[in-house]
């Protein structure tokens, strides 16, 4: 039953499957205005991929080909099998266009392996291929075969077909003329499994979903999740010990012929990957996408979008926008990040809300209408100017609960404002006296993530989640300021440059950005968990973990040296959040955040998944008065 549970789960990463479910009544709108048809493309190596389009049943006029390239199945696979919503909006599927899906290379029922991440060519030889080759091979086919298509593409996608719709970006086919990435994957060592160097434990559920091997074509599921048999996984993992305690999930016996003796084979090879590879060496360095977006085309408009609660891939579509501002010579390129987790944005809903908290009616349905189908159209059907009519950055504050547009982002009048760390729990705009407090990281009672105790596939609403049970624990340190008396916008990144000490020679630092809300509110919403009012809420705004080991370099680790006072940096990924007068800005600093990510051993080992029992240890932490947190203020 859990089994069935996750498999459902796993559809929300793909847009196609987010807008395919109706359980009140089936939707025939598509089987009754498109017809659809399966193709098998020939890749520049002879690979086949297993191609699904969809092409209007009105052939009185030429449409734009909308492509979705995506890992997690173009289903339904048959003649007379059709998705009930497909297109990045029912707006663009209602105005008519020719939407194609595309299983990638090793999925589902396209030939070929799959290679997680698949690193970039940039110089590649006669039939070498990559996913931009895939794409551009694609797309070629598609405007040589398709009747009655206009000549222009755009492609889309979420998660990590949001990751796909980047990569049609670079050595683009000139067909193509604009692309939205939205949530996109930009590096597997800052997205998704790992936060700069931690491991995201609380995703073990999904590594079989990329992991497991196939080399065949097939129309139903290879691949299986781990079966924890608890509903309290923080128990879970903690009574699971080291990581390589986790090896188990992924193993089978081969039996060696020659020998007529067994082996322990890892039968996973993304867990093998993550295993073997726990630095950012050139493994992951090479899968990584960000640094080529050089080779963005000033024909390709883009938009990025992103949530700014989106607990999966922050760091992605944020750098993505920011490389090709940087790089770019006349591209159009687009910012949209909204008050979303992981692709909220695409779903058909009116009241927005992200766990417990509330943000307003109808903000994904405006975004819908008002922005992404106006930027495909724009450049698919118009005149392709660049004269959209929308901003450079159109951003939901996620604290006065309102959407600004801005001529670049972070806006043009941000200023840097350093804040301090001080004693008597006090964030203050001015250094105090230096000193060091201590707390107690203790490797049996690790500081949750989350107070709720359950299971999860992904997990996603702790990222507004009500912090005062963490901010209570006494290795937990907390900073605030005093009640504002006006209000205080942050826009753009942040950066905790924490003075740090411990007695072991390993430890990792997470810190939160916090907006403390009013005791005397009146404000509640039906979203809220029972046991909790909106009375001096602590909202989480911004938070992340550096696995100190990296503190220097993400290719080569160092231990700290016991008691020894050391600089941490963190950069923590963008906001737009204003603390409003009468609310308190608060910054909690600790060393655990369990399960959501891996259990530091706080003893320098130089593989963390081979660490063993004997290596963790419980130690005294430090962190300095003289540490401090650099926010982006807007100014008035």
């Amino acid at each position: 039953m859990q089994n069935q549970i996750i498999k459902v789960f796993v559809m929300l990463f793909s847009t196609a499957m987010l807008l395919s479910c109706n359980p009140a009544k089936k939707d025939r709108y598509v089987e009754n205005h498109y017809n659809k048809k399966e193709v098998a493309i020939t890749m520049r190596d002879g690979v086949k991929l297993h191609t699904v389009i969809y092409s209007p049943k009105d052939t009185s006029k030429a449409y734009p080909i909308l492509l979705q390239r995506t890992p997690y199945s173009a289903g339904p696979y048959g003649a007379g099998k059709m998705k009930t919503k497909i297109g990045p909006n029912v707006h663009l599927m209602k105005e008519g266009n020719i939407i194609v899906y595309q299983d990638v290379r090793g999925r589902w029922m396209s030939e070929g392996v799959y290679d997680n991440m698949r690193a970039y060519l940039p110089n590649k030889k006669e039939n070498e291929s990559d996913e931009a080759s895939d794409t551009y091979d694609t797309i070629d086919w598609l405007v040589k075969n398709i009747e009655n298509n206009n000549g222009n593409v755009g492609t889309w996608g979420i998660s990590y077909p949001g990751h796909y719709a980047t990569v049609s970006t670079i050595d683009a086919h000139p067909a193509l003329k604009a692309a939205s990435p939205q949530a996109c994957i930009g590096d597997f060592f800052f997205d998704d499994f790992h936060h700069n160097g931690a491991f995201l434990l609380s995703y073990f559920k999904a590594i079989s979903l990329f992991g497991t091997y196939k080399d065949t074509p097939t129309d139903k599921a290879w691949y299986s999740f781990p079966e924890m048999n608890s509903n309290d996984q923080y128990q879970f993992f903690l009574d699971k010990g080291p990581l390589k305690n986790l090896n188990e999930y992924f193993q089978y016996e081969k039996l060696d012929m020659q020998t007529a003796s067994t082996k322990t084979v890892i039968d996973d090879f993304f867990w093998k990957e993550i295993t073997e590879h726990p630095n950012y060496d050139s493994v992951w360095q090479s899968k990584g996408i960000i640094q080529h977006l050089d080779k963005v085309p000033a024909s390709v408009a883009t938009m990025i979008v992103g949530g700014w609660f989106d607990a999966e891939d922050l760091y992605g579509p944020l750098e993505t926008y920011k490389a090709i501002e940087k790089n770019g010579v006349g591209n159009y390129n687009t910012l949209v990040f909204g008050p979303w987790d992981h692709g909220k944005w695409a779903r058909n809903v009116v009241k927005n809300t992200v766990g417990n908290y509330y943000f307003g009616d109808s903000i994904s349905l405006k975004f819908q209408k008002e922005i992404e189908t106006n930027f495909f159209n724009h450049f698919l059907k118009g005149k392709g100017d660049q004269k959209t009519g929308l901003p450079e950055a159109y951003v939901f504050d996620s604290g006065k609960k309102e959407w600004k547009s801005y001529a670049a982002w972070p806006p043009n009048n941000v200023v840097k404002q350093n804040w301090f760390l001080s004693n008597n729990q006090s964030l203050t705009s001015e250094k105090k006296a230096t000193n060091g407090i201590q707390f107690i990281s203790d490797i049996k009672n690790p500081v949750p993530y989350s107070e709720d105790i359950k299971t999860v596939f992904i997990p996603r609403k702790y990222m507004t989640d009500d912090q005062r049970f963490a901010g209570r624990r006494p290795d937990v340190l907390v900073f605030e300021t005093e009640i504002l008396t006006e209000d205080l916008t942050l826009a753009g990144d942040i950066l905790a440059k924490l003075k740090v000490a411990t007695t072991g020679t390993a430890a990792d630092w997470i810190v939160k950005v916090i907006d403390v809300h009013p005791t005397d509110t009146e404000e509640n919403n039906n979203a809220l968990q029972d046991h909790l009012k909106m009375s001096n809420y602590h909202l989480m705004v911004r938070s992340e973990v550096m696995r100190g080991r990296f503190r220097n370099s993400f290719e080569n680790p160092a231990p700290f040296v016991a008691n020894k006072k050391t600089e941490v940096n963190i950069q923590l990924q963008d906001v737009f959040h204003t603390f409003k007068k009468g609310h308190k800005l608060q910054v909690q600093v600790q060393s655990t955040w369990f399960p959501l990510i891996d259990l530091n051993p706080q003893t320098y080992v130089d593989n963390i998944f081979l660490a063993t029992e004997e290596d963790f240890k419980t130690q005294t932490h430090t962190v300095f008065t003289d540490s401090s947190i650099e926010f982006s203020v807007l100014k008035k």
